[in-house]
Formats: structure tokens, C-alpha cells, sequence
């Protein structure tokens, strides 16, 4: 028996998805676990980098299909990429699983539960979906599909069909999985397992311990980091607005680390606007994430509102794992507004409040105490909610439950494992 989890990238990608599945691959494999991962070849901000078509990273045996590499420029061109990627996996996993095998599905790309749901039945494999984020809601409340359609009653359906099917649905909010009961899915085949990162990763640095303070001359700045996607699900605008109240603060600057659709609409409107605060680089390696997130006094996160309970803005758990305090821009009763109001660990405004969030920029880069306090918080919520090892707990207690009634099934052997009681 073995445990088989498909994403579109895997390590050494440095995107959010690859990240989480790596981290629990990795994890699973030091456990004596054998596990297998399933992805691409190429990277998501680097198409036309090519990586091994099979290789062992970490204990973990990386298998990488062979896809279309048109990357995320054009729309028909990532469609492409997609296809590509379900067709292969299908026909991968038809001749990699056998009987009684636990396949993780991710949903990058979009509906490959429903691509790889027949080999899984043929096989009579077990399938446990990750749902990192929910499709086909996301493009429908971004416009890109509308709601009502036969392709989007559809696709709901398939959806939802495949998620019948699954021993388990992971989805990382309470939100999100309340939307799937409110679907049909039973109760009894969902879960909940909040994102994580790891503290040994990204330890709490001070900002002088970031070689890029130095490198991108920020040594005498209050910094506002964003780190991350710069994708079509988050709001820049209440940001920039945010900077161009506070060109007079020499002391402050606004610092965009990362790539995504949304990019060059900061970069034009950041030239447009003649905003000298602000500074753009690209995404960095993974291996120097502890100081690009350690550059920044504060972290920026922002989410629209209407992709509440859609999505999940995973940056927050390494900015808390990195001891900083987060300015979030969405909706005030979202999942990362109410972590970091109940945490005490920074706060929240709506989308347009650009005045409100400059000023409170500008009140902590005068209060260094303050921003000191919710920094520590921060790494507190982390610490006791948000940590790898209490992520892989709950999944062990997912896999566990995915094996029986085998007798005697247990993945990790007992004096091995920690504590499993997966949150609901």
C-alpha cells in the first residue's frame, strides 16, 4: 500500500500548492511511509524549465508527465496546459496504483478528481481530495463563467459527483467546507485541515538578518511586504491607494516580492501615479523564503470578498511563522480577517478602505513596540494552530481512516505517530 498525491508542481516549485504537498510528502516519507508524487515537469513561473521525468527527492519517488508548456500568459494556453496534465495523469496513475492505494488529488489543475476518478475505480485505489480551491466557483465569481449556464450546472454536477465518490474531502476552512454539505457531499467525508508552514523553514527573524534589506537598500525603512501571487483573486488597488497617502513618509516603502496576472496592473499604476515607494521584484528562490518574508515589518494579504470560501490565501501561515503582523484587505468577517482579529496579530480593512490602512501603516512604523507585540502573536497562533507537524497529525488521522476496515490498518506505527484527531 502506498500513498500517491498529484499536484501540477511539486519540489522544487516554489508555488503555494507545490509547497503544501511537498511539505506532507516529505513529511509521510520520513515516517517510513512509501510515498509517490505525481506532476509536471515544468515550473509555474518558469514553463519552459524542464525537471527529470522520475526522480527520488527526500524519499519520495517524483514522477513528472510530460505537458504542453504555454504558461499562464494567455488563457488558451494555460487550457492547454491543463488538458495535457489531466490526460497524463489519468493514463499514470492507471498503470501506478493498485488495490487498496491512497491517491491525494489537488485541484491543480482545476476538476482533476473528475480525470483521474475512473483509473482510481479501476485500480480500486482509495481517493482522498486536498481542495485548495473550489472549482468551478472561483471562475464564476470572477466573471470568467456565469453562473446558471449548462456549462456551469455541468461542471457543479461532475464536480460534485466526484467528491461523492472520494473516502475523504479536505478542504482547508470550516467555510469551505460547509459549502460542500450545503452541495450534498455526506458529512461523514469531510474534513478539515488548515494550511500550515514549517517553523524550523521560516524561523522568526529579525529585519537586519535579511540579506535583501542590504541588497535592495531598505536598511532605514518601515517595510509593507507582499509576497507571493499577485493573482486575479486579490485587490492591489486599496494598497496602491494606500502608497500614494503616504509618499511623504520617506521612511516607508511598499515591497512587491512575487509574479501573477495582476503584476503589471501594479506596475503600470505604480508608474502612472509616479509612486517612488513602491518596489517590484521578482519571486525569489525557496531556500531564502525565511528572509524574503523577513525583510517586511508587516506583511500585506488580500482576498475579494466574493472568493470567500473559495479560497484560501496560504501566505498568511508562513507571514505568521515568520513573526510578522498582517494587514489584511478583503472581507472583515473572512477566514484570515477573523484569524488575525481573534489572534491579535494585526487587522483587517475592506476593499477601498486605502485611508484607514495608511494610516495604520504609518502609526506602526511609529511604534516599533507595537508592531513588535502583534509580530510575537503572531508566531504564537502559528505555534499552537498553524505548525507542520500539527497539519501532518490531522492528515494521519485522514490516511488512517482511509485505510479501514483493513485490520489492523494503521499508517504510521504507533509508537511513531502524534497526535491524530483531525479538526472539525
Amino acid at each position: 500500500m502506498k500513498i500517491v498525491i498529484v499536484n501540477r508542481y511539486f519540489y522544487p516549485d516554489e508555488s503555494a500548492t507545490s509547497r503544501m504537498t511537498a511539505s506532507l510528502a516529505f513529511d509521510l516519507a520520513s515516517r517510513g511511509v512509501e510515498v509517490h508524487a505525481v506532476s509536471g515537469r515544468c515550473l509555474h513561473n518558469a514553463p519552459q524549465a524542464g525537471l527529470p521525468p522520475r526522480e527520488h527527492v527526500r524519499g519520495v519517488l517524483v514522477h513528472r508527465i510530460r505537458t504542453s508548456r504555454f504558461g499562464r500568459g494567455r488563457l488558451l494556453g494555460r487550457m492547454c496546459d491543463y488538458l495535457t496534465f489531466h490526460l497524463g495523469a489519468a493514463w499514470l496513475l492507471a498503470r501506478l496504483l493498485r488495490r487498496d492505494d491512497v491517491c491525494i488529488v489537488c485541484t491543480d489543475p482545476p476538476f482533476l478528481s473528475l480525470s483521474v476518478l475512473l483509473p482510481v475505480l479501476a485500480r480500486r485505489a482509495r481517493m482522498v481530495n486536498w481542495i485548495m480551491d473550489l472549482f468551478p466557483e472561483v471562475p464564476i465569481a470572477l466573471g470568467m463563467m456565469r453562473a446558471g449556464t449548462p456549462l456551469a450546472r455541468a461542471t457543479l454536477w461532475l464536480r460534485d459527483l466526484s467528491l461523492r465518490f472520494s473516502r475523504w474531502n479536505v478542504a482547508p476552512i470550516r467555510a469551505m467546507a460547509d459549502l460542500l454539505r450545503r452541495r450534498g457531499i455526506p458529512a461523514e467525508r469531510i474534513a478539515v485541515v488548515h494550511h500550515w508552514s514549517d517553523g524550523d523553514e521560516i524561523p522568526a527573524l529579525a529585519p537586519r538578518q535579511s540579506r535583501f534589506r542590504r541588497l535592495w537598500g531598505l536598511e532605514d525603512k518601515f517595510v509593507l511586504g507582499y509576497s507571493g501571487n499577485l493573482g486575479r483573486a486579490h485587490d492591489f488597488s486599496t494598497v496602491i491607494d494606500a502608497a500614494g497617502r503616504l509618499t511623504h513618509r520617506t521612511d516607508i516603502a511598499f515591497l512587491f516580492v512575487g509574479d501573477g496576472h495582476r503584476r503589471e496592473w501594479v506596475e503600470r499604476e505604480v508608474a502612472r501615479r509616479g509612486l517612488r515607494n513602491v518596489m517590484m521584484r521578482p519571486l525569489q528562490p525557496r531556500e531564502l523564503l525565511a528572509e524574503t518574508l523577513a525583510v517586511a515589518d508587516v506583511h500585506l494579504v488580500t482576498l475579494l470578498p466574493a472568493m470567500e470560501p473559495y479560497i484560501v490565501p496560504s501566505k498568511f501561515y508562513g507571514i505568521a511563522a515568520a513573526g510578522r503582523p498582517t494587514l489584511f484587505v478583503g472581507d472583515p468577517t473572512g477566514e484570515i480577517a477573523t484569524l488575525v482579529r481573534d489572534g491579535d496579530c494585526g487587522d483587517a480593512f475592506p476593499i477601498g478602505g486605502g485611508e484607514a490602512l495608511a494610516a495604520r501603516i504609518a502609526a506602526l512604523a511609529d511604534d516599533p513596540a507595537e508592531c513588535a507585540r502583534l509580530g510575537a502573536n503572531a508566531r504564537r497562533l502559528f505555534e499552537s494552530a498553524f505548525s507542520r507537524d500539527r497539519g501532518v497529525a490531522d492528515w494521519i488521522g485522514i490516511l488512517d481512516a482511509t485505510m479501514q476496515p483493513a485490520p489492523n490498518a494503521s499508517l504510521i506505527p504507533a509508537a511513531k505517530r502524534v497526535d491524530t484527531n483531525v479538526r472539525q
